[in-house]
């Protein structure tokens, strides 16, 4: 039996008052109809014409771009960005709020996912309701702060680089990222010609000089040839193995965080945002206050920023096991972290490594775990060790949350929760949340 297709209503548009904000960069909106739309380039309270760009008539929800604004709210600015709006580049969801509209909106997110996914207001959490900016980026409206120190750009066919269009493989040209750090933009990569590249990734290490171009070619491409007028140095991305290569200079890059240096290689993980690494090192440490002679992981490990901080507060009695799955980043943390005797880091994923260690006690934890959470498996573990104080640092607010509800199955609660806007004009934030045994005090 042939079956008939579903009727796509993209194009589809429809004049509606634009209600919450949702976690992902868009505010949720009903038609006459009672159909859900997700809609991006909107804020709460306005009235728009929003345009659909996914969904058909049996869709759950559909996807739609404000198109007109009919009812702007107060909140609402002209985007800064000429590749900002409906269509264009997907990199920033806030353009056309101000600042604090920004905090606002992502503290509104932060507080409906812990009440949705761990059953926790605000006070429970022990959070103020604010999201605090970092310091530099407190600009007027319609200005941008330029703090993107990683930028991931695509290739098109004809060899511009660009960024992804809003949940497309398709490319905007640009020829500047208002929100790339200068170290960034004088590599001037949207000038130049790549041709036979996937994508180009340019870094500018912070408090150091140090700049990488990462490359990843098509399939049998040339190598372009990259030459700036300060030292760069180029690697490229294995096109069968997927193993990053050095091409010339340095196969690393030398970052600066709370007067220490970490070496990053192979154009591995580390915030991106100037402050971020020093920021949440702090918070970290000022919630867990580690004491000498402890015991201390840090799961989710990197280069060792964390593990780096917390072995010269447990000093030469204690000791801090560092996990981490790449390999590249174990190399980098064993060496940034050489002149502490009492630092171990493993390579593996935390949920393996962790059991097989046979540690069943720890005073600290901190865990900075990817964008999916560390899961009730990895939880359901560390609740049993027994630790004091437990730091969970985040960048998405919805696997935060679940992993506090299943924190909170295995004996824990949350002290205090922080959280701080290291990813101006997108919907992106970090929190950090301090946990404690929940029969501390009782």
């Amino acid at each position: 039996m042939q079956v008939e297709p579903k009727k796509s209503l993209v194009g589809q548009e429809y004049e509606v008052e634009v209600g919450p904000v949702a976690h992902g960069g868009h505010c949720i909106a009903r038609t006459d109809e009672g159909r859900v739309l997700f809609v991006r380039h909107a804020l709460p309270g306005e009235r728009v014409v929003a345009r659909v760009t996914e969904g058909d008539e049996d869709s759950r929800f559909l996807r739609a771009d404000a198109v007109t604004v009919l009812d702007p709210s107060k909140d609402r600015i002209e985007a800064p960005c000429p590749f900002a709006g409906p269509g264009r580049c997907g990199g920033c969801d806030w353009q056309h709020a101000k600042p604090g509209a920004q905090r606002r909106l992502k503290a509104d997110v932060i507080a409906e996912q812990l009440q949705r996914l761990a059953g926790l207001t605000p006070e429970e959490a022990g959070w103020d309701g604010t999201v605090v900016p970092a310091e530099g980026d407190k600009l007027p409206a319609g200005e941008v702060p330029a703090w993107r120190t990683r930028m991931h750009y695509a290739v098109d066919a004809e060899g511009h680089a660009g960024l992804r269009r809003h949940r497309s493989h398709d490319v905007e040209r640009i020829d500047r990222c208002l929100i790339a750090a200068p170290g960034v933009s004088e590599l001037g990569v949207e000038a130049r010609d790549w041709t036979g590249m996937e994508s180009v990734e340019a870094i500018a290490a912070t408090g150091s000089a140090d700049r990488q171009v990462v490359l990843t070619p098509r399939p049998g491409a040339r190598l372009p040839i990259v030459e700036l007028d300060k030292p760069v140095s180029v690697l490229r991305i294995g096109e069968r193995d997927k193993a990053v290569h050095r091409v010339h200079g340095r196969d690393f890059v030398r970052e600066r965080a709370r007067d220490k240096t970490w070496r990053v290689g192979g154009g591995g993980f580390w915030q991106i945002h100037p402050q971020a690494a020093s920021t949440l090192v702090l918070a970290v440490m000022q919630g867990l206050m580690p004491r000498k002679g402890e015991m201390a992981l840090d799961l989710y490990c990197g280069v060792g920023l964390f593990a780096g901080e917390l072995a010269e507060r447990v000093g030469e009695t204690g000791a801090v096991l560092g996990i981490e799955t790449g390999k590249r980043a174990v190399e980098d943390a064993r060496h940034n972290l050489a002149g502490f005797p009492r630092v171990r880091v493993e390579q593996g994923k935390v949920e393996q490594v962790l059991p097989r260690t046979r540690i069943t006690e720890a005073d600290i934890i901190v865990l900075d775990p990817p964008r999916a959470g560390a899961g009730r498996q990895t939880v359901a573990h560390l609740a049993t060790l027994g630790a004091r104080r437990i730091a969970y640092v985040a960048c998405d607010p919805a696997a935060l949350a679940r992993d506090l509800g299943y924190f909170r199955e295995g004996g824990y609660k949350v002290r205090t929760l922080r959280a701080f806007d290291l990813f101006p004009m997108t919907h992106h934030v970090e929190c950090v949340a301090i946990l404690e045994p929940a029969s501390k005090g009782a």
